[in-house]
C-alpha cells in the first residue's frame, strides 16, 4: 500500500511538490491541482509524479450533486464532470465525492437521504458524471458516509450494480461506517465485511480514528490514527490483499505534528503486522 496525506508546505511547483512529499515520505498524494489548470499544468504535475514514483490517488469533488435546488444541482454535476476529466487526465487513480445530501447542509443528515427515491437519484447522478466524461483510467468513486448512501458495504455493492459502470469503484472510509456502539465495538468485524466485500472495487482509503464518548445519547467523535479504536491491524492486512498501489490517506488533522504522529502510528501498526508501505 502507499501512505499519504496533506501538504502544509509549498506545492506550488512540481518540484516543490515532490520535494514536500519526499520530506513527509509520503509515496501516495492527493492531487495538488484542480480542473481549472492547464494542460502543461496537467502534464508537468503528471510527469513529476512518474518520476517520483508517487501514486496520485484522488482527486477532490467536494459538491452535492443532490441539491434540491436545481441550479446548485446542476453546478455540482458539472464541477464533478470536470474533476473527474482531471482525474482521467492527469493519471489518479480516482475523483472522490460524496453521494450529496438532500437537505441545506451539503455532507449533512436529512430524512429523505436514506430513501429508494434518493438511492435512484444517486445512481442518475452518478451515471450522469461518467457518461459525459467516458474516463479509460480514473474511476468515479463515493466516499462511504454515516447518513447517506453508501452507508454500508452492503449499500455500495448495491450502488455498484445499479450504476452499472465500470468506472464506478469504490473509496472506503471505515470510520464514517462507524456509527453506533455495536458497529464501534465491532469494527474489526467491519472492516473484514468491507474488504471482503469491496476489495476488488477499492480503489483509495482514508486513514482516521474514533472514539466512543460516555455522554447521551451516543457521541462518535474522530480523532487522529492511534488515539481511537479503529483496529488498524486488521485495517490494513486487508489492505495489504490489495492492488500494492493502493493509497491509504491520512486526512482531518490540524497541524503538521498531528499528521507526523498519525503516519509513525500507521507505520508501526504496519510493522507489528508484518505489511509493507511503500
Amino acid at each position: 500500500m502507499r501512505l499519504g496525506g496533506p501538504l502544509f508546505a509549498d506545492a506550488s511547483d512540481p518540484e516543490r511538490w515532490i520535494a514536500a512529499l519526499r520530506q513527509r515520505g509520503y509515496s501516495a498524494a492527493y492531487c495538488p491541482i484542480d480542473n481549472t489548470a492547464t494542460d502543461e499544468v496537467i502534464r508537468a504535475y503528471a510527469e513529476a509524479a512518474r518520476k517520483a514514483d508517487i501514486v496520485l490517488a484522488e482527486v477532490g469533488a467536494w459538491s452535492n450533486p443532490l441539491s434540491a435546488d436545481e441550479a446548485s444541482r446542476r453546478a455540482a454535476l458539472a464541477h464533478c464532470q470536470a474533476q473527474l476529466a482531471l482525474a482521467d487526465r492527469i493519471g489518479a487513480r480516482c475523483c472522490v465525492n460524496i453521494a450529496g445530501s438532500r437537505g441545506a447542509q451539503w455532507d449533512g443528515p436529512h430524512p429523505d437521504n436514506l430513501t429508494e427515491a434518493t438511492f435512484d437519484l444517486i445512481v442518475e447522478s452518478v451515471r450522469a458524471i461518467i457518461d459525459a466524461v467516458k474516463p479509460t483510467r480514473a474511476y468515479y468513486t463515493l466516499e462511504t458516509m454515516p447518513w447517506m448512501y453508501p452507508d454500508s458495504p452492503e449499500s455500495y455493492l448495491r450502488l455498484i450494480r445499479a450504476v452499472d459502470r465500470r468506472q464506478f469503484a469504490v473509496h472506503l472510509d471505515p470510520v464514517n461506517l462507524i456509527c453506533s456502539p455495536q458497529l464501534f465495538y465491532a469494527n474489526g468485524d467491519l472492516l473484514r465485511e468491507c474488504f471482503a466485500k469491496l476489495g476488488p472495487y477499492i480503489q483509495c482509503c482514508h486513514a482516521k480514528d474514533i472514539t466512543l464518548s460516555g455522554k447521551l445519547t451516543v457521541h462518535l467523535d474522530e480523532t487522529r490514527p492511534g488515539l481511537g479504536a479503529l483496529d488498524y491491524g486488521v485495517f490494513l492486512q486487508e489492505l495489504d490483499k490489495l492492488d500494492p498501489d493502493t493509497p491509504l490517506l491520512l486526512e482531518h488533522l490540524s497541524t503538521e505534528e498531528d499528521y507526523t504522529q498519525a503516519a509513525e502510528y500507521v507505520r508501526s501498526v504496519a510493522q507489528q503486522v508484518g505489511v509493507m508501505i511503500r
